[in-house]
């Protein structure tokens, strides 16, 4: 059993893979109890359907911070890892596709003056 971590905006997933049928919990609920929209189930599961192993690893992850695509896209990068440390040979299509990269935006902070990071207040010409 190994344990990995996944980070996207302020998302923070912990994920640990083992032996098994294919079932996903997310903090120990069902993926799909959990994820009510299936572009995020996709999310979870691309790296396991590029592998093509989405029956053999039973997948218990703990995540917090962020929203649900934020949370989805850090739970990626958790089983793209985990799945690495599986099978080596898997880091080539892994690093093509795009799964092993951390995407480190994350928003910007608010500036003093602003409204928001970047918009202003409005202009009065009177």
């Amino acid at each position: 059993m190994s344990i990995f971590t996944g980070r996207r905006k302020e998302a923070t997933a912990v994920v640990r893979l083992k032996k098994g049928k294919g079932v996903i919990t997310v903090n120990k609920k069902s993926i799909d109890e959990y994820f009510g929209r299936d572009v995020a189930k996709m999310i979870v599961k691309q790296p396991l359907a590029l592998a093509d192993v989405e029956q053999n690893f039973d997948i218990d992850v703990k995540v917090n911070g962020g929203g649900s695509f934020g949370q989805a896209g850090a739970i990626r990068l958790a089983i793209s890892k985990a799945l690495i440390d599986d099978n080596a040979e898997l880091r080539g299509p892994m690093k093509k596709a795009g799964y092993l990269t951390r995407d480190s935006r994350v928003k910007e902070r608010k500036k003093v003056g602003l409204k928001k990071a970047r918009k202003s207040p409005q202009f009065s010409k009177r």
